[in-house]
């Protein structure tokens, strides 16, 4: 599932009245965002338990990442409704629409989430909410709910599938384990032959309380008969594929979903990862090994070499990306934090080791994103990135 554009919210605005209220009321609410979501969740899955158990992540809920993604979307979006200078968050809204068709979410679930969350911003302000106030964030909810409805819409039709219809059985015909925590599943699955190199599938598993729960995985490898993922043991899904599936057992696959694709211009790319991040980067190096033709700079960062899962198969597919060439136009870069390792994107660029003009594609975890992030800035017109890409493996869109 993917269109070649971001969310349209251009043509979203605010009558003068009601943004003259959102803009006076967005402190109150903002400071009180992170009262009104955990409330919010609360009382929507006491109300519908079949959310919490079907579709909602159980450890997203825990740790409160899915609380901190819903309150950044809402004061982001309502932010750029009141003021000309805040940012489009045109890339956050296209990165929770994959992430909503990767779990089948269907425009009637979004008067679900509006009806507990005004009942859970009520509870927390009270007095505060006047009927005039209630009424203009009725609007920031339906203008942003609007530009997500149509742009999953979107998505799914580019797919020639019914809004929601996204989950196929998948077979698992092989399992390998690569490292003391990564394992590799392959699963035979039709619907996978038009993925992107970068995409994820939500994987779906019955677990033995009764729940099905979902987790995205990035697609290592995939063609027509199916689809390879690598897992590290980590939260109640991934524990189940390890212990609880074996060869031929079925699971729920969602057809492959997410923002972050490999751009097909011919400018070079340069791949960088921290840990499991990994897993759509060497998907990408497969489609670019393939075409054999831009160079490409690969750069992993891991606790260990033996951490280090992929690290055998992303040097099999410089190689052969090498070997196609005729030359080497792909390299392979490593930093290991027990070896004193560190990635250092400005010496990189001093020993010339980082190509010009290149897109730029990260994955890894918070401290690792913020932190390249901030070496891009620093270092802009050394680095000369023609584009920057990136993926968050949990809902902390709060980061961008």
């Amino acid at each position: 599932m993917f269109v070649n554009h971001a969310p349209a919210t251009d043509k979203r605005e605010l009558s003068p009245e009601n943004a003259e209220i959102v803009r006076a009321t967005l402190p109150i609410i903002g400071a009180n965002i992170n009262k009104i979501t955990p409330i919010f969740y609360n009382r929507m899955f006491t109300a519908h338990p079949e959310l919490i158990a079907d579709t909602f992540n159980r450890g997203n809920q825990r740790s409160g990442e899915q609380q901190k993604a819903l309150a950044a979307s809402i004061a982001t979006f309502a932010a750029m409704l009141v003021d000309p200078e805040a940012p489009d968050p045109r890339e956050m809204l296209a990165r929770i629409g994959h992430k909503h068709v990767s779990l089948g979410i269907t425009k009637d679930q979004y008067q679900i989430v509006h009806d507990n969350l005004f009942a859970a911003i009520v509870e927390v302000l009270g007095e505060a909410i006047t009927p005039e106030v209630a009424g203009a964030w009725d609007d920031v909810y339906w203008l942003m709910a609007e530009v997500l409805i149509d742009y999953e819409a979107e998505l799914y039709a580019s797919a020639g599938v019914t809004n929601g219809e996204v989950f196929k059985k998948a077979a698992l015909a092989e399992k390998r384990q690569l490292s003391d925590r990564v394992t590799q599943f392959r699963f035979t699955c039709t619907g996978f032959g038009d993925a992107l190199p970068g995409q994820y599938t939500s994987i779906g598993v019955r677990l033995p309380d009764g729940a099905r729960q979902l987790r995205q995985y990035s697609l290592v490898d995939f063609d027509s008969d199916g689809f390879t993922i690598a897992v590290q043991r980590d939260g109640e899904v991934s524990n189940f594929l390890f212990d609880s599936v074996e060869v031929g057992t079925e699971v729920d696959a969602t057809l492959p979903a997410g923002d972050l694709v490999l751009d097909s211009t011919p400018s070079p790319v340069v791949l960088l990862s921290q840990g499991i991040g990994s897993t759509p980067m060497v998907g990408m190096l497969s489609a670019l090994a393939a075409q054999g033709d831009r160079d490409v700079l690969m750069v992993h960062a891991d606790a260990s070499r033996a951490d280090y899962a992929q690290a055998e198969v992303a040097e099999q597919l410089v190689a052969q990306l090498n070997d196609r060439a005729g030359h080497d136009r792909a390299q392979h870069i490593t930093a290991f934090r027990d070896e004193g390792g560190m990635i250092d994107l400005a010496e990189l660029a001093a020993q010339q080791r980082i190509p010009q003009g290149a897109q730029w594609y990260l994955c890894g975890g918070n401290t690792f994103l913020q932190d390249v992030r901030q070496q891009l800035q620093q270092h802009e017109a050394t680095l000369a990135p023609t584009s920057v890409h990136f993926e968050l493996f949990s809902p902390n869109d709060w980061l961008i």
